[in-house]
């Protein structure tokens, strides 16, 4: 059978529409959402077939929006239209029944059943085989700059079908519609697209093959590589080496200022770094995934912010917050770090519900009844001290009184529909 009837096989199609919905997503240049597809596909399904085996489907343009990155720019995505995302994720499918086998055994960025942690663990063995200087390699704006001629030319090698082919070409270069006008696509990858991933990685493949045949030791997701090796002098002419290949050979520029030869503790890849032990390296989050779990948190918990609205939303949104971070980076050693971030957390919740109870007669009723059902005995004296003092809040809900009738344990309650407060240690631990 012809690829593109494989592609536009039903059972394929109904998996694609399937993806599509659980994934939501905006809805394109035409206004469809994911919720329309279905009835708008059985009316149209015979003839979007027909167009594509014709070669006259044509895709309409992305819809340009930005999603701001960590150093303060912007990430250009493009969103198709909910129709294209289906063709597109048709596609996808097959593709990677082609590929995925034979891709690289250290290619580990959108593919299935494996992850980030994959990767980590990739590195990991090999600084303990004794490959210690590391080769952090940057593709400036790869998804951008992916060259359309020299993709098609790779996919040909094993996709003998010009239908196919043609169909891919023209969602490569549908228009990218920024602020009401349509302007060309003639580089790159749309990111945001269910067609992206699996292009960019067939693309790299090709710098994955090139690695293994000289023998390297290295991790890839997505765009982000680390390459290993055992010395600096190495290091430094591999570095030129793959420069070059990859300027040559794929077209694709390295930024020149964030790709350097390092030792682990300096590597950044995926939000870790690493660090020696006595008998092996480990790792665990670095100083800015660290920072950025800080500042998100800090987002969520501005008081003005929270005390117009339920606790519930809060700590729901917090609880959501530490656990997709934890779960992320739970295979890096961070036991002090959590630690202490747990008390600051708490600290700040305390701020924000004394600041709630308002009034000193709210605070003292409140903190005398947890007084009352906690073992820690505090005086009449102490709790109206607390309720009555001229502290501000930040200092207010620092003490010894509101620290311990406020304290992990209580928090974490379940209150009517308020969720209790994860503990992020105890959840880091378990």
């Amino acid at each position: 059978m012809e690829l593109i009837k494989v592609i536009l096989s039903d059972e394929n199609l109904n998996e694609a529409i399937r993806r599509v919905k659980s994934h939501k997503g905006a809805a394109g240049v035409d206004k469809m959402t994911v919720y329309e597809i279905d009835e708008y596909f059985e009316k149209n399904k015979e003839s979007i077939k027909q167009s594509i085996l014709e070669k006259k489907y044509k895709p309409q343009p992305v819809k340009r929006v930005y999603i701001p990155k960590s150093n303060g720019k912007q990430r250009p995505l493009g969103i198709p239209t909910v129709m294209d995302r289906v063709i597109q994720q048709a596609i996808a499918q097959v593709l990677t029944q082609i590929y995925d086998s034979q891709f690289s055994d250290n290619s580990f960025g959108f593919r299935p059943n494996r992850s980030a942690h994959d990767a980590m663990e990739r590195t990991l063995e090999y600084l303990n085989e004794g490959y210690e200087w590391v080769i952090d390699l940057d593709i400036e704006a790869y998804f951008d700059t992916v060259n359309h001629d020299k993709l098609i030319s790779i996919l040909r090698e094993k996709v003998n079908d010009s239908t196919t082919l043609h169909l891919i070409r023209k969602f490569l270069q549908a228009g990218i519609m920024e602020k009401g006008l349509v302007k060309p696509n003639i580089l790159g990858v749309s990111q945001g697209s269910p067609l992206s991933p699996i292009l960019s990685n067939i693309y790299l493949d090709k710098f994955d093959k090139e690695l293994e045949e000289r023998g390297l030791r290295f991790s890839r997701y997505a765009d982000d590589s680390n390459i290993f090796v055992k010395s600096e002098m190495s290091a430094n002419r591999v570095m030129k080496s793959v420069t070059s290949w990859l300027e040559r050979k794929l077209f694709l520029k390295v930024n020149a200022s964030k790709t350097k030869v390092v030792r682990p503790t300096k590597s950044n890849f995926l939000g870790f770094t690493y660090f020696k032990t006595s008998s092996k390296w480990e790792c665990s989050p670095n100083s800015k995934s660290k920072m950025k779990f800080y500042d998100k948190c800090r987002k969520e918990l501005i008081r003005k912010k929270c005390i117009s609205k339920s606790n519930a939303e809060t700590f729901t949104r917090i609880n959501q917050i530490i656990r997709g971070w934890i779960n992320y980076f739970r295979i890096g050693k961070m036991k002090v770090f959590i630690d202490k971030f747990g008390q600051w957390l708490r600290h700040k919740i305390r701020v924000i519900i004394i600041k709630q109870w308002k009034k000193p007669m709210k605070i003292w009723k409140s903190l005398q009844m947890l007084n009352r059902k906690l073992p820690y005995k505090f005086s009449d004296e102490q709790i109206y001290s607390v309720a009555n003092s001229r502290l501000g809040w930040y200092k207010r809900a620092n003490g010894n009184v509101v620290n311990l009738l406020l304290n992990a344990d209580i928090l974490a309650i379940r209150k009517g529909n308020r969720p209790g407060l994860v503990n992020p240690l105890e959840y880091y631990l378990r």
